[in-house]
């Protein structure tokens, strides 16, 4: 991997250039550079045929100075130590950014879950919190779902972790089903506070969002639950969506019920009823109102940032706006909404779920949407008041108003 492409060497590259204009003294600055905790395992798993596979896991906690560390569990067959260290780092300052009580961490492992079967994976999820067990609790670190992992699998965690401890620990993962202790409202609440950032971006550009035009590349839950709510609550007309095969394109407008039917009857978008198939690539260029980058890192780059012709690019997946891309999107007047403020509404309602999880009483969902409306409201307009203060583009804005708030926290405690 590229260091130009190295996600982690990405994040760091966007730590420094923040702290350059912060003026953070060099021990702050390097502390920040740098997760404080990494834990690397080695999961053998018993699969269906009897053989024993081998996967590697991760779990890194970047800085708990704000407090727990809080962060997602990927299963992806390209997961590296590098890909966790920068999402934990993300992850700090997206809790920062929209002003909760939590660190941030990450985990994964290296694994292709679409080649698995049910038992496989629960094996899987099970070795990997035996693996991790004395690295978290509901008080220091506490995972959620995340790319290719579900409730289902933070259900089988959270049982596993209660084994070991003997007795019940729902606090210990989020994103659970209902009747685990999950909380109501967290199934869309990343694409929800994603929407909820649009919709205020919208507001500060003068654009009426009825009507106007969106792509999504990215057709998993983010992507799938930014179409639905795109369409319910801003009134966006998405006439092109992907996934990891290709996409699809048409004009004059892909109805969520309709992708979604196709998508899951097929498991692709590909060759959908009365569309033209398209590339990935050919939908981040496509001349829309909004675009919704919703799949992996590093899709807009230095290569085709010029190309791209939104008004707004609403970043539901982490990491996939290159440093380069940032400035050549903010000369061409494309307004970024960045990623750990965009996608911050999946960790808000998992803090919810901690904060429910802790005295054992539950909000209906009228309320968690309210308190997440609030939250990433003023979450949005601090970075976009901070990006018209400092003259800079809406990344470095939200980096400076999230380091700010996590170095001051390090210097209260002593740290530096």
């Amino acid at each position: 991997m590229s260091n130009e492409l190295n996600p982690f060497e990405i994040a760091q590259r966007q730590l420094d250039e923040a702290a350059e204009l912060l003026g953070l003294d060099e021990g702050t600055h390097q502390l920040l550079r740098w997760p404080l905790r990494e834990l690397q395992v080695t999961i053998p798993v018993r699969m269906d045929d009897g053989s024993v596979k081998v996967f590697h896991g991760y779990r890194v906690q970047y800085n708990d100075a704000r407090g727990a560390t809080k962060g997602g569990l990927r299963w992806h067959p390209d997961e590296t130590i590098d890909t966790v260290r920068a999402l934990a780092a993300w992850m700090t300052w997206k809790t920062s950014v929209v002003d909760i009580p939590l660190g941030g961490g990450k985990g994964g492992v290296t694994c292709n879950p679409k080649e698995m079967s049910l038992g496989e994976q629960e094996r899987l999820a099970r070795g990997y919190i035996r693996a991790i067990h004395r690295m978290i609790d509901d008080e220091t670190d506490v995972p959620a779902p995340d790319v290719y992992t579900n409730p289902q699998i933070m259900a089988w965690m959270m049982d596993e972790f209660s084994i070991i401890k003997g007795y019940n620990v729902p606090g210990v993962i989020t994103g659970k089903p209902i009747p685990l202790g999950g909380s109501e409202g967290r199934g869309d609440a990343t694409a929800r506070g994603g929407i909820y950032t649009t919709r205020e971006a919208g507001k500060v550009l003068g654009i009426d969002l009825k009507g106007a035009t969106a792509a999504i590349q990215g057709y998993g839950n983010a992507g799938q639950f930014a179409h639905k709510l795109g369409e319910e609550i801003l009134g966006l007309k998405v006439i092109a969506i992907s996934d990891s095969k290709g996409g699809v394109y048409r004009a004059e407008g892909i109805p969520f019920e309709e992708g979604v039917a196709w998508k899951k009857k097929n498991g692709t978008v590909l060759d959908m009823a009365n569309t033209h198939n398209i590339t990935n690539s050919e939908l981040l260029e496509l001349d829309v109102v909004v675009l919704f980058p919703s799949a992996l890192e590093n899709v807009i780059t230095q290569a085709n940032a010029g190309n791209v012709k939104a008004r707004i690019s609403a970043e539901l997946a982490n990491g996939p706006t290159t440093p380069e891309a940032d400035k050549i999107l903010q000369q061409n007047g494309v307004y970024v909404i960045p990623d750990f403020l965009c996608n911050a509404g999946g960790v808000t309602v998992s803090y919810f779920e901690q904060v429910q999880n802790a005295y054992d009483y539950y909000w209906p969902l009228e309320l968690v949407h309210q308190r997440l409306d609030s939250k990433m409201t003023a979450a949005f307009h601090a970075v976009h008041n901070m990006a018209q203060d400092k003259g800079v583009h809406n990344r470095l804005a939200a980096y400076l108003v999230a380091v700010q708030r996590v170095a001051e926290a390090c210097k209260l405690r002593g740290w530096v």
